[in-house]
């Protein structure tokens, strides 16, 4: 991978982490656009290490609230009344889909998945169901109302980001919707639910890094600390353009993008 290709696609990862319009379909569709060969999963996962880091940094009250709230109600019954207990248990509750599912369906996440097709359709599919989510939810809920049904719903959707064109954000924003959760809300949990998630599995994949045609460790880096300027910048864009408008501007944007996508692949234009 060469350095140009580096910082095109550490700033795509930190511009679309976050966005509902998936970062692992943009490192898959952009590479293709230009020519360049699919960086593959590894990068992929190692490179939302640094987006992650972004989250960790911006939520950084809000994570140590959660933490110390879970380990107080581990010590104290009397301490799991309280809201960052909740979150606490709710965000390891919501890991074990994504958990079981990442483990299970690995060899498919890292080659059959990340075909264009696939990754054209998820785009327009998601695409629509937010577009739904947006029309039938109340947007009444907040996060001092998420239940345990709530975590394991909205679980269960950021499972299904191991897809490629899904997208993490817009499946987990997607289900909070439908369950009523305003928009803000629903795009907070959804960066704080990621975090475990997207820690496991880039450092798992740190071993592949260099090896089997995958990009260089030099030039993970670069892209790596480039997702995570720009993915902090894109979470804080993120949260203060939900307050005020509905998210139907990525709806367009995933619709227009995967037909086009599905468009040059059927005809060979890439691939």
């Amino acid at each position: 991978m060469s350095a140009l290709e580096a910082i095109v696609l550490g700033i795509v990862q930190g511009l679309t982490e976050f966005l509902p319009i998936s970062s692992t379909g943009h490192l898959r569709i952009v590479p293709a656009f230009f020519g360049w060969p699919d960086p593959g999963a590894a990068f992929t996962a190692v490179t939302q290490l640094g987006t992650m880091a972004a989250v960790l940094l911006y939520f950084r009250h809000d994570l140590w609230g959660i933490a110390k709230g879970f380990l107080a109600g581990l010590r104290h019954p009397a301490a799991r009344r309280t809201l960052e207990f909740r979150m606490g248990a709710l965000i390891l509750v919501g890991t074990i889909p994504i958990g079981i599912c990442g483990y299970v369906f690995r060899d498919q996440i890292e080659t059959g998945a990340r075909n264009l097709n696939l990754i054209g359709t998820t785009l327009i599919v998601l695409g629509l169901a937010l577009a739904l989510a947006e029309k039938v939810s109340s947007r009444s809920r907040g996060l001092d109302s998420l239940s345990t049904r709530d975590g394991l719903v909205i679980g269960c959707a950021q499972a299904l980001a191991l897809i490629p064109g899904v997208s993490r954000s817009g499946s987990t924003i997607t289900a909070g919707l439908f369950l009523g959760f305003d928009r803000t809300a629903a795009a907070r949990y959804s960066f704080l639910l990621s975090v475990p998630a997207v820690v496991l599995s880039g450092l798992f994949e740190l071993k592949d890094i260099g090896g089997g045609g995958s990009a260089g460790a030099g030039a993970t880096a670069v892209a790596t600390l480039l997702a995570f300027v720009v993915g902090y910048a894109s979470i804080a864009f993120l949260l203060r353009y939900l307050t005020t408008h509905s998210t139907m501007v990525f709806v367009v944007y995933r619709v227009v993008l995967g037909t086009v996508v599905l468009i040059l692949a059927s005809n060979g234009t890439i691939s």
